[in-house]
């Protein structure tokens, strides 16, 4: 019986594993692949961009979030968890959740998402909007198969 590089005619490639200069030349086989699918299948997402780095919320919608006083001590900031004043005014978000401001702008400057719970604020970016959108269509879509499985067999 023929060994299996024999059969692969190929070499091994030592004892201590695979020389430095055989990963760089599988790296750039690999690179050259993702080159070609690339411009073969044009507008088809890699698996890496399937899921999205949130952009930052809209500055209209952080500009316009309900300022609330804080009326009870003993509740802390979730990002600086420093309590909160009596009668401090603090940001509130659409989940409910109340920041200070100063901690919760930088925040939506960076991410969409309320640092608790991630609920996501609207944001300026129309291709991650669509993409939202049809991430939810995908849920209600799942979520009107599993019902219509159910109505089957219960």
């Amino acid at each position: 019986m023929a060994s299996y590089f024999d059969e692969h005619d190929c070499q091994p490639t030592g004892n201590n594993g695979p020389e430095p200069e055989t990963l760089l030349n599988w790296a750039r086989i690999i690179m050259a692949n993702v080159r070609e699918f690339a411009e073969r299948y044009e507008g088809i997402p890699f698996p890496w961009e399937l899921e999205r780095k949130a952009p930052p919320a809209s500055k209209k919608v952080v500009e316009n979030l309900e300022e609330v006083m804080v009326e009870s001590e003993g509740t802390k900031c979730p990002i600086c968890l420093l309590p909160f004043e009596t009668g401090e005014n603090a940001k509130l978000l659409p989940c409910k959740h109340k920041f200070h401001c100063s901690c919760i702008c930088p925040w939506l400057s960076q991410t969409n998402s309320c640092p608790v719970c991630r609920y996501e604020l609207q944001t300026d970016d129309e291709k991650y909007e669509e993409y939202k959108k049809e991430k939810a269509r995908k849920k209600q879509r799942e979520d009107d198969l599993d019902a219509l499985h159910n109505s089957m067999y219960s």
